[in-house]
């Protein structure tokens, strides 16, 4: 059950489980590794500099890529509750109104008609709730002004450190290193010559040596740049996604010569294309590759087919599913009907919201056209068990076959991201600079 869990979070590509078993467990080593293994065709100093380099900036953008958004958006929805709006509230309760000026169907969700229907129940719960509902649609411009700023909070400030704080202090870094290093290579030297031409320090020894050392006591790591000035000038317009394609253009601006801004360009638009895009479509090949040579419907989550109880009811056939397809048979069965599988499983798929009174929370907004495809592949694996030999035999060959598609995606993409894509930017670093090692450790 525990490792069903795991796999079943790993394989949701719309959460950032998947992101962060590729980025922190997989891609980040392996990319240190063959920076390194480049660098070192060049020289053990440069593979230090690209290793040490490499290691910071994997694990810091990815503390940040990861955990900054969430921080942000939790800090801001605080900011937002003390001022007594809750940002659960979905924007898109409001389109009820553009609907019933533009069509004369029917509409079953929305901003008016959840405070119409929720508003009768007494429960204080759901009181509460739509008291969110009126305040927000008595206060709509200032609502969404502040979902507003908190978006370009969330996106913003991770994407200004990770690509313009970031790697300004990581070379930085490297700078007073490098200077540091040279100081000690130049103060072994003449230590060396002093030796060599003379047992005591003349008056000319003893003033150059003190300079010296004043020099270097006198030299502080500066950092420079304006991150106030900096957040404030950045706008993205999606979060992680988008946050990517910020960090991209910071990565490219900061690089400290074109050729690395060359390199961090084909990099960055490599890993975002297969963060965000080849993951689902190998998911989905690999999910038809597995109802046509296994013949077995494998696009439910693999906690739902080893639900014993679910199992059980396709059993006695007591599988209780909506009417058909349409708004209000949908939106009907998952208020009448909180506790049934369907339901159940549909709010851990996050197709719908329940309080904990068992309501659906009016805050929340019913995407009719994702809930219909979840309940059509809920029927179509419901039909293929019925028609199975044995039921419990399919639903666990189904279960295995989907956590075997979901270690291949995560397998594939990370091969792709800690491994191929790596290599091929050092091969394109080789075919515009004529050398393996990192541009901007070039001295």
């Amino acid at each position: 059950m525990i490792i069903t869990r795991i796999i079943s979070a790993v394989g949701n590509n719309s959460s950032i489980y998947p992101l962060m078993a590729r980025d922190l467990c997989i891609e980040a080593p392996s990319k240190i590794l063959i920076a390194r293994k480049e660098n070192l065709k060049e020289s053990k100093e440069l593979a230090n500099d690209a290793t040490r380099e490499k290691t910071i900036d994997e694990y810091a953008t990815s503390a940040c890529w990861l955990g900054g958004i969430p921080l942000t958006e939790s800090i801001f929805g605080a900011y937002m509750k003390k001022k007594g709006y809750n940002p659960i509230v979905n924007l898109k309760l409001y389109k009820e109104e553009n609907n019933l000026k533009n069509s004369s169907k029917e509409i079953y969700q929305g901003l008016e008609y959840n405070i119409k229907k929720f508003g009768k129940n007494a429960t204080k719960e759901v009181q509460d709730a739509v008291a969110d509902l009126i305040k927000i649609r008595d206060n709509r411009a200032v609502y969404e002004s502040l979902l507003t700023k908190k978006f370009i909070a969330a996106t913003v400030i991770p994407t200004a450190f990770m690509g313009f704080v970031l790697p300004k202090l990581n070379f930085a870094l490297t700078k007073k290193i490098r200077e540091k290093r040279a100081q000690q290579t130049q103060n072994q030297n003449t230590l060396n010559s002093i030796q060599k031409n003379s047992t005591s320090f003349t008056s000319f020894d003893k003033k150059v040596f003190a300079e010296f050392t004043n020099n270097k006591k006198s030299q502080n790591l500066n950092f420079t740049g304006n991150i106030t000035s900096t957040i404030a000038n950045l706008r993205t317009v999606d979060k992680m996604a988008i946050s990517d394609g910020g960090l991209t253009i910071g990565r490219v601006s900061t690089s400290r010569n074109k050729e690395e801004g060359y390199m961090n360009a084909f990099r960055m638009i490599g890993s975002m294309i297969l963060n965000f895009v080849t993951p689902v479509y190998i998911a989905k090949g690999l999910d038809k590759l597995a109802n046509k040579l296994f013949k077995v419907n494998v696009n439910l989550d693999p906690l739902i087919l080893e639900n014993e109880e679910f199992i059980e009811a396709i059993k006695n056939n007591k599988i209780e599913l909506p009417k058909s397809n349409s708004e209000k048979d949908l939106l009907e069965f998952l208020d009448s009907k909180p506790k049934s599988l369907f339901a159940q499983f549909a709010q851990k798929a996050g197709e719908v919201s329940y309080l904990e009174c068992d309501v659906r929370d009016p805050r929340k907004y019913v995407d009719i056209k994702s809930l219909t495809k979840f309940k059509n592949e809920f029927e179509n694996f419901i039909k293929s068990a019925q028609n199975s030999k044995n039921i419990e035999k399919f639903a666990k060959k189904a279960k295995y076959i989907k956590c075997g598609n979901i270690l291949a995606n995560v397998g594939i993409s990370s091969f792709l991201l800690a491994g191929v894509l790596p290599v091929l930017t050092y091969k394109f670093v080789k075919l515009t600079t004529g050398s393996y090692s990192d541009p901007g450790l070039k001295k």
